[in-house]
């Protein structure tokens, strides 16, 4: 998507800006006007985020509309709920791998294969395998990750990096030169807070 992007708006680099911005929040682009699904996003606050001046945004929807091929695409965006974000709050672990391009679809299928055997329950699968950035799956799981499904995760080939965002704590001796763990201090407050 990125390369048509490039394509239609190379003379326009501005315009480049905002048109990237509303593709990857999926900000849809209908009748003159931006929606996030079918909620109206006003102009003013839409050009404050970006950095552009109001103008832009109004030239980057004339420009869009009358470009077939980017009309038929920015009608059509959508954001994509997650659980990302929340589910260590929730007492969730979220798996952010990144693997190398050219194994990515092998490293795919053998990391929901790893888990499928060790019983480890999915709740979401996220994808991003663009030209321009590093291919990362993100894997939602309900509860925590067994130490040893982690170790085999972190041997696979075309494994490059794993990010496990945690609401436990102890799980930071795990990391390696390859890993990062992110636990979600506000869940441990929260936990706390339930004991007392």
């Amino acid at each position: 998507m990125m390369l048509i992007l490039e394509a239609y708006f190379k003379n326009y680099p501005a315009r480049k800006k905002v048109a990237e911005f509303l593709f990857e929040n999926g900000l849809s682009v209908k009748n003159g006007r931006i929606y996030l699904r079918n909620v109206e996003v006003p102009i003013s606050e839409l050009a404050r985020v970006i950095g552009v001046n109001r103008k832009i945004i109004y030239h980057t929807i004339e420009y869009i509309e009358k470009t077939y091929p980017l009309k038929l695409i920015f009608e059509k965006l959508n954001p994509l709920p997650s659980l990302i974000d929340v589910a260590p709050l929730m007492g969730w672990e979220v798996l952010e791998i990144e693997l190398d391009k050219d194994r990515y679809l092998k490293g795919f299928s053998e990391v929901l294969n790893l888990l499928h055997r060790n019983g480890v329950p999915v709740m979401e699968v996220f994808s991003r395998n663009l030209r321009e950035e590093p291919a990362k799956l993100y894997i939602v799981i309900d509860g925590t990750l067994p130490v040893e499904v982690f170790m085999k995760i972190k041997e696979m080939e075309g494994f490059r990096k794993l990010i496990l965002h945690t609401p436990e704590k102890d799980k930071e001796k795990l990391v390696c030169n390859f890993c990062e763990v992110k636990y979600c201090p506000k869940r441990i407050l929260i936990e706390k807070m339930a004991s007392l």
